[in-house]
């Protein structure tokens, strides 16, 4: 399933997925104060094409689907989708549900056109952020540094989104992305465990990548423009949450400062004058935010 937008189409309630694009799309509005457009592509989810079933094999499917309802029935106690059988039932459904939600809702839904930062700057001001371009999902080689991808192995990558955003007054750029992984809870605890033990998100070799847009301020956000990063591994969910900003008029950073440093009280080199880490963190902390609650919405049983 390819994140990647179908141009022309709107979103439609609930996460479902959108339809056939219209004869004559009605032109894109330019966000106020902003220069630069998304396009339409930049908008809804898309479902990739699924294989034609062929005939031959529907009986086949059939017969194996009456052979195995009692196997199924028997497993389904003790075994479920994130392979951890030991997980309240909660956490089973979060888990199944927060996995496929990459592609079953739509792009707005994961990243906003417009997200707001109440107290997520420094002094607690206000931040605002409005959407520059959606990435196309991929993997993770397109989003993390070598390093970060080794250090991610154990709990496999399923998928990669990725949405760089902009400040109110375009003066800095930040990529926020989410790393839907294959991990059951048991692993992801893992994982958090070392991130948390050993420091690897405070670790330069382990920052995020960015996703550089042309013809917009983030055109020259690139590996050397990175100021301040955030690596966020949950554990209620398959997710790895992360973001990284930098200045928007491309100058290079020679010493990035992962975000909780960068926000340090007392806190004086550039990088946090500027807000860099408020920027990176505060985004990555309303994305996640975001991203709960959607799965939250999703998994929730009616009464």
């Amino acid at each position: 399933m390819d994140l990647t937008p179908r141009p022309g189409t709107a979103s439609t309630p609930g996460g479902a997925h959108p339809g056939p694009p219209p004869a004559h799309p009605a032109p894109y509005p330019v966000p106020p104060r902003y220069g630069f457009p998304e396009t339409p592509a930049e908008t809804t989810t898309r479902l990739r094409p699924v294989r034609p079933r062929r005939r031959g094999r529907t009986a086949a499917a059939a017969t194996c689907v009456v052979l195995g309802l009692g196997l199924i029935g028997g497993a389904v106690t003790g075994t479920w989708l994130t392979g951890d059988s030991s997980a309240e039932p909660g956490t089973r459904s979060a888990y199944a549900t927060g996995r496929t939600v990459w592609h079953t809702v739509p792009v707005d839904t994961l990243f906003p056109r417009t997200l707001k930062g109440i107290g997520a700057g420094p002094g607690a001001t206000d931040r605002v952020w409005t959407r520059i371009a959606v990435a196309p999902d991929s993997g993770c080689a397109k989003g993390v540094d070598p390093l970060l991808l080794t250090t991610l192995r154990p709990v496999g990558c399923e998928r990669m989104v990725r949405a760089t955003y902009t400040d109110a007054t375009r003066s800095s750029v930040t990529t926020v992305g989410m790393i839907f992984t294959e991990a059951s809870e048991k692993g992801m605890r893992a994982l958090a465990t070392r991130f948390t033990d050993q420091r690897l998100g405070a670790r330069k070799d382990l920052m995020p990548r960015t996703y550089a847009v042309e013809g917009t301020v983030a055109a020259a956000f690139r590996d050397g423009q990175r100021a301040s990063w955030t690596v966020h591994v949950l554990t209620e969910l398959p997710v790895v949450v992360f973001a990284v900003s930098g200045f928007a008029d491309g100058r290079t950073v020679a010493d990035p400062q992962p975000a909780d440093v960068a926000t340090a009280a007392g806190a004086t080199t550039a990088v946090a004058q500027a807000g860099l880490g408020h920027e990176a963190g505060g985004l990555a902390d309303r994305v996640e935010r975001g991203l709960r609650g959607t799965v939250a919405d999703l998994t929730e049983k009616p009464e």
